[in-house]
């Protein structure tokens, strides 16, 4: 059975495509994936290392925002990849596609519609995006993280056919086997260590490097802390480091990305302070994490829009872009202080996480390449929240 999973640009595309590859692997032997992406995003990096065979169209899957000559090309660059995805297509014959929206949905749709191919889309944000919104009368399926994302998607979250919208959460690695203390050894971190994980996502670190970089010396005075900065400001972070009293520097654990070694960041931490990409939100409500979130500003609302959906549960603490520095990440820190704020926080990211979430878009991804009846919603939600696919 050939799949087919479109998608790239951030990490918020792509990794939780992994996922439910990974799911994919595990309830189907027969199961062939193969990927679909474009240029100039991570997914040249990413995918191949997951030992997945990639094809790239003609687009660009991170799109710039900048006043240049590629607002002009992308738009040829997008015309010319439908032709080349209903040829690729139509060689593959894949039985069904996933996509996680953005700029590569748009032609593999328009080609799968035309080649009568069935399409599951995924979207994670509260606000979906424009890529999203362009093809989601043109899918079969729909699966959200967010119930509210069905009306925005002009979806109901009902049983009507190929109109069906479900909601699953955000598609996540497996994290059940993950031990804390066994994690924090790797970081080199004792077991009762006190840890705060400091995330700026695949695009968006810079304000949170600075934020750090500020306080480093009063941050890791009572706590330890691992940092992803980003490729550019690991060598300023490692520099910083050096300048800490020698008592000190164990406590403070710059990285300059982490991929598999994310889950291990996570299951060490007691507080997650970053951005509001879906993945980084599923990954750390599934642990039972609070979070201080800071929402990257220049992502078209859609991560303030996540943020606050968990904030009003209770799961997290959200402080604008700009207003994130020094002084704000001390505040955050201090939550690990206060056991009045900090218990009902991670009972609030408990009650949110959908640990399960791979294998709900999994089992609705097999129903389409199968051309059988789709789970039903209570059958979705049974998965999502963790329990056994049968």
């Amino acid at each position: 059975m050939r799949l087919l999973i479109a998608g790239g640009g951030t990490g918020g595309h792509i990794y939780p495509a992994l996922a439910v590859v990974g799911a994919l692997r595990r309830r189907a032997a027969d199961a062939e994936v193969a990927w679909l992406g474009g240029r100039r995003g991570l997914e040249a990096a990413i995918v191949g290392d997951a030992g997945i065979p990639l094809r790239r169209l003609a687009l660009r899957s991170l799109r710039t925002v900048d006043r240049d000559v590629h607002l002009v090309l992308d738009p040829v660059r997008l015309a010319a990849s439908v032709p080349q995805a209903a040829w690729l297509l139509a060689r593959q014959r894949p039985a069904a596609i996933f996509t996680t929206g953005g700029y590569v949905a748009i032609p593999v749709v328009i080609a799968a519609r035309a080649l009568g191919i069935p399409v599951l889309l995924w979207e994670g944000n509260l606000r979906p995006g424009r890529s999203a919104r362009a093809v989601a009368g043109f899918v079969s399926a729909v699966a959200v993280t967010f119930g509210e994302t069905c009306r925005a998607l002009g979806r109901g979250k009902a049983r009507t056919g190929t109109a069906a919208c479900f909601e699953t959460g955000t598609p996540i690695r497996d994290l059940s086997t993950v031990d804390r203390t066994a994690a924090r050894g790797r970081f080199g971190f004792p077991g009762d260590a006190s840890v705060i994980l400091v995330f700026g996502g695949s695009q968006a670190a810079r304000r949170l490097n600075e934020a750090v970089a500020a306080v480093i010396p009063e941050l890791v005075a009572s706590r330890f802390v691992i940092h992803v900065t980003g490729d550019e400001d690991y060598g300023l972070a490692l520099t910083r480091r050096e300048r800490l009293p020698i008592d000190l520097r164990s406590r403070y654990r710059p990285e300059p990305f982490l991929r598999e070694a994310m889950a291990d960041a996570l299951a060490a931490a007691d507080l997650v302070v970053g951005r509001a990409g879906a993945s980084t939100l599923a990954e750390a409500t599934a642990l039972g994490l609070p979070l201080v979130i800071v929402p990257y500003p220049h992502a078209g609302g859609h991560q303030a829009a996540n943020a606050a959906r968990l904030a009003e549960a209770g799961a997290a603490i959200v402080v604008p872009d700009q207003a994130f520095d020094g002084p704000a990440l001390l505040a955050a820190a201090s939550i690990l202080d206060d056991p009045e704020r900090l218990g009902p926080m991670r009972a609030a990211a408990r009650r949110l996480g959908r640990p399960g979430a791979a294998d709900a878009v999994a089992s609705l991804l097999l129903a389409l390449a199968r051309r059988s009846t789709l789970p039903t919603l209570p059958e979705i939600a049974w998965l999502a929240s963790g329990g056994t696919p049968s």
